[in-house]
């Protein structure tokens, strides 16, 4: 019986080696063409005056489907700081949906969720704040393509803008994207 057993196990362990082998041959033969069509690009912020300071890092990526259609997701991390005033930590993600119905016009679809943490200074008589702001931009722009980069630059509006929650000036922003 014991005989059997380790027979047995002998013809399993030669199944799931020669399996693991026909997998590896089949997907080395069968090259994926996915990473060709994912392009990485993002944006980095600055922005200082006198007692001010901000710092925005937002890396992202897209698949594109079509010349036409392109989805992806980007990360959000900006830190600001105001002199005596407060100190605010934002991070949080986003997923967009870009389309270009001729090559050099593309219009966007963004929804982004942060996270915000504002720390104001004791002296102050505001309280600190600790939310979640969900905005959804609507956009539009004018894109230019090389063989390796795409850029597109245009406007923006946040259909879901409040002015005392937002973290941005006002619901129409400016934007400049590239993806390599």
């Amino acid at each position: 019986m014991k005989k059997d057993h380790t027979r047995l196990h002998k013809v399993l362990l030669f199944l799931l080696l020669l399996c693991c082998f026909q997998t590896t041959v089949l997907s080395q033969n069968q090259k994926s063409d996915f990473w060709n069509h994912v392009a990485i690009g993002g944006g980095l912020g600055l922005s200082f005056g006198d007692g001010f300071f901000s710092g925005t890092i937002a890396p992202s990526a897209i698949y594109r489907f079509s010349p036409q259609v392109a989805a992806g997701l980007g990360l959000n991390y900006t830190y600001n700081e105001s002199k005596n005033f407060y100190r605010s930590s934002i991070i949080g993600g986003s997923i967009i949906g870009l389309f270009n119905p001729i090559r050099e016009v593309q219009l966007s679809a963004e929804f982004e969720q942060l996270n915000v943490n504002r720390n104001y200074d004791k002296s102050t008589p505001f309280i600190d704040e600790d939310y979640w702001y969900p905005a959804l931009f609507l956009g539009a722009g004018y894109s230019i393509f090389s063989e390796s980069v795409s850029a597109t630059i245009g406007i923006r509006f946040d259909v879901l803008y409040d002015r005392d929650q937002s973290i941005y000036a006002n619901s129409w922003a400016p934007f400049i994207r590239f993806y390599f």
